[in-house]
């Protein structure tokens, strides 16, 4: 099975097209790549262009193939730099991708619907693990129900101190039965996910949701439900079991390090502003922000290092600490 070459005509495509006004960019904001730190212009760019070669040879005869290909783009300088800073290094996380691959089964719960997004999906999650290498993984539930560097969002809810929404999962099995009856009754009323399984995030994801938020309800139409919410810190433990449970969730993950937040997306198609959303988390990667990845429902979202200071002021701003 020959390869497929790169040629100047594998362009990517812009990931949306939106009406959206352009945002005003805080004076830190940038794209500037730190010292000694690998470029993700380059890397995003570099991974949009192997995916459209990994979807030439998505077919299962092609398995060869795929790791030849695999083989050579990551070696790429502009993947390899970032591959090699995570804590896995570049041989882990070659042999991490290669081994998600084999494993790959495609299934109505997994936000990875074949091997292209599953591909694209733990390569750009790696930002995240690049950015926060220094930061403890929350290994238990307990630890994420009890560690102090998370906030209950219940709390903040009843007070109105958030500009976002979410629903809790249900976790008993009258609570799933109510659920079931809701979702019947009115089943475009929310967004079809599972719900959070751990209410608790960090202080500067709380400010980042609410700054999202704030902004996606000032240029949506009137009508427009208020940013949704769907995943957010959640532990080791719990990733394995949704691995289990056929969902990709990748091994190291943002949401273990409790730097990762997941945004709905598709349930605003409904709304006519799901480009909009869009175009607004785009902007603030673009900005230098955060890293965005598209899961198809839901987007996942990781705060930058960079913007860790000013969003916990921001948030000690609104709290009024």
């Amino acid at each position: 099975m020959r390869v497929p070459s790169r040629s100047p005509g594998h362009q990517p495509r812009p990931a949306v097209a939106s009406a959206a006004p352009a945002r005003r960019l805080p004076p830190s904001a940038g794209r500037r790549t730190p010292p000694g730190e690998p470029d993700l212009a380059a890397y995003r760019a570099a991974v949009a262009e192997l995916l459209v070669e990994v979807g030439a040879l998505a077919d299962a005869p092609s398995t060869t193939a795929r790791q030849v290909l695999l083989d050579q783009r990551l070696r790429e300088p502009a993947i390899a730099a970032v591959l090699d800073a995570t804590p896995q290094g570049f041989v882990g996380a070659r042999e991490t991708l290669l081994l998600e691959m084999a494993r790959y089964q495609p299934n109505a719960r997994s936000s990875a619907h074949d091997l292209t997004a599953l591909v694209r999906i733990y390569l750009l999650s790696r930002i995240d693990v690049l950015w926060w290498r220094d930061s403890g993984t929350f290994l238990t539930d307990g630890q994420v129900d009890t560690s102090t560097d998370l906030v209950d969002l219940e709390w903040l809810r009843r007070r109105g101190l958030l500009a976002f929404r979410y629903q809790e999962q249900p976790g008993t099995v009258a609570g799933r039965g109510l659920r079931a009856v809701q979702r019947r009754l009115r089943p475009d009323a929310t967004p079809r996910t599972a719900g959070l399984r751990f209410r608790r995030a960090r202080r500067e994801v709380i400010a980042l949701l609410n700054d999202l938020g704030r902004e996606f309800a000032a240029i949506a139409p009137p009508a427009t439900p208020p940013l949704w919410v769907t995943s957010l810190a959640r532990s080791a433990e719990h990733q394995y079991r949704l691995r289990r449970l056929g969902y990709a969730a990748m091994v190291p993950s943002g949401h273990c390090l409790g730097w990762a937040a997941d945004v709905e997306l598709e349930w605003y198609g409904r709304f006519g502003v799901r480009d909009v959303l869009a175009e607004v988390l785009l902007a603030r990667q673009e900005a230098g922000e955060i890293n965005v990845v598209d899961e198809g429902q839901a987007w996942h979202v990781c705060l930058a290092p960079t913007a860790r200071r000013r969003y916990r002021r921001a948030y000690e701003a609104e709290m009024g600490i």
